[in-house]
C-alpha cells in the first residue's frame, strides 16, 4: 500500500536532481528568479527585460569582497554600469547563522559607508537564487542581456588574489563584456573562473 507514495518520492528526487545538474550556458535564457530587497521591493528577471542585468554574488566579511570594495573597484564599475544604463543588483545568498547574512537594516549600511551603487541589494538567505544561478563564489557575477539570455559569467577580474594591489593589472572581465555589448560586439570571454569565498548556503 506504500507503492504508490514510494514512486511519488522517486520522481520528487529525480526532478530534484534533474534541476540540480541543470547548468547554466551562456546564450540561452537566464533563469527567471523573484527575490524581495532590503526595502520589501521584489524583483523577477521579467522585471528587466529589455535592459542589460548584472547580478553580483556578495559577502561583506569575505575577504575578496573586501578587496573589490575597499579599493573602490566595485563601486566604479556599479556607476559605470549605471551610466550605460545598466541595472546592477548585488544578491546576498548567506544563510541565517552564516557568515555574510545581515539584516536588511544592516545591509543598507554597509552600502551606504561603502558609498556602493547597486539598484538594488536582494536578501536570499533560502539560497534559491544563488542555487538557480549556481552561484559559487562572492563576488560571482552574471550579465543577462535585454533578451533574458545569459551572456557572461564567472569572476569580475582575471587576478585570482584577494590582494587589491593587483587590480590595475588584472583584465576586468566584467567592465570589458559590457563595453562589449554597448559597442555591439560580441564578449570576448563569456565564460571565465569565478573566485572568492564559497558562498555560505
Amino acid at each position: 500500500m506504500y507503492q504508490p507514495y514510494f514512486r511519488i518520492a522517486l520522481m520528487s528526487l529525480a526532478l530534484v536532481a534533474g534541476s540540480a545538474s541543470a547548468a547554466l550556458r551562456v546564450g540561452e535564457p537566464a533563469p527567471d528568479f523573484e527575490g524581495a530587497d532590503t526595502k520589501g521591493k521584489t524583483h523577477r528577471l521579467t522585471d528587466y527585460r529589455g535592459k542589460t542585468l548584472v547580478l553580483e554574488w556578495t559577502n561583506h566579511d569575505c575577504p575578496y569582497v573586501r578587496k573589490h570594495y575597499g579599493s573602490g573597484n566595485m563601486q566604479a564599475q556599479q556607476r559605470e554600469a549605471a551610466e550605460q544604463g545598466v541595472v546592477w543588483l548585488s544578491v546576498i545568498s548567506s544563510a541565517p547563522g552564516k557568515q555574510g547574512n545581515v539584516s536588511p537594516a544592516r545591509a543598507d549600511e554597509l552600502t551606504e559607508s561603502r558609498e556602493a551603487s547597486p539598484l538594488a541589494v536582494i536578501l536570499d538567505p533560502s539560497g534559491g537564487i544563488g542555487h538557480a544561478y549556481g552561484a559559487k563564489t562572492t563576488p560571482h557575477m552574471y550579465i543577462v542581456d535585454e533578451s533574458g539570455k545569459l551572456i557572461y559569467m564567472g569572476g569580475i577580474d582575471s587576478i585570482a588574489t584577494a590582494d587589491a594591489n593587483e587590480i590595475p593589472r588584472a583584465t576586468q572581465y566584467v567592465r570589458a563584456a559590457l563595453r562589449e555589448m554597448a559597442d555591439g560586439k560580441p564578449v570576448s570571454n563569456p565564460v571565465t573562473r569565478p573566485y572568492g569565498c564559497s558562498v555560505k548556503y
